[in-house]
């Protein structure tokens, strides 16, 4: 796939939807931040049911360090690891208020010193709460770079690299959430819709002839 290819599909994606957003519902970095922890190896949809009911008793480090481990499993226990997401999610609660003053830190070096907070969920908060052009590159992300040939890798780390170098400047600060809804909702694991996908003239899947076959 070649530079001008490569132009051509994030130019569709921003024809199609200008502005993408999270479908993590969030209103502070903080919840974001809260958010993406609960995301991990967990769908948007049970992370929002968790947290609308969450954030109505507690949206600040300390209101959430006062509930304790035990009462945030409470809020979270329908997401996928709760445990360990509300003992990191404490520990994160408590060096907010100790080293930031409550407030969530804008540079990765900080982020990724908070339990939970690896640097997938830094590119995620650095990108969406401080307007920095990060990648954060999920398991969405990491199967259409490879599939499709934009930023093949073996690694995520690989593949972050690899879309920072390959995805045009003018396109890098919204390129993670067009990758994530394309991932999520056409160029899917399983079952790809490349008959509805606009960029499949552009796209170099192998499998993408007997996907429209079907």
């Amino acid at each position: 796939m070649n530079a001008q290819q490569r132009a051509e599909i994030f130019r569709r994606f921003r024809a199609a939807n200008p502005e993408p957003k999270p479908e993590l519902e969030y209103t502070t970095p903080f919840e974001l931040m809260v958010a993406v922890i609960l995301s991990a190896q967990a769908t948007d949809k049970s992370v929002n049911l968790a947290t609308r009911e969450l954030f109505k008793k507690a949206r600040t480090p300390r209101a959430i360090l006062a509930l304790g481990t035990e009462g945030l499993e409470h809020y979270i226990k329908r997401i996928g690891l709760f445990r360990g997401k509300a003992k990191n999610i404490i520990a994160t609660c408590g060096l907010l208020l100790a080293r930031h003053a409550g407030k969530v830190p804008a540079t990765r070096e900080e982020l990724e010193q908070l339990p939970g907070a690896g640097r997938k969920t830094a590119n995620v908060i650095l990108n969406i709460a401080f307007g920095q052009p990060t990648i954060a590159v999920d398991t969405h992300i990491f199967r259409i770079s490879n599939r499709i040939s934009l930023a093949p890798g073996k690694n995520v780390l690989q593949v972050e690299e690899k879309l920072l170098k390959n995805v045009p400047e003018e396109y890098r600060q919204h390129a993670h959430h067009w990758l994530i809804l394309h991932g999520r909702y056409v160029c899917k694991a399983r079952k790809p819709e490349c008959p509805s996908c606009l960029i499949k003239d552009l796209c170099e899947f192998r499998g993408k002839t007997m996907a429209e076959a079907k």
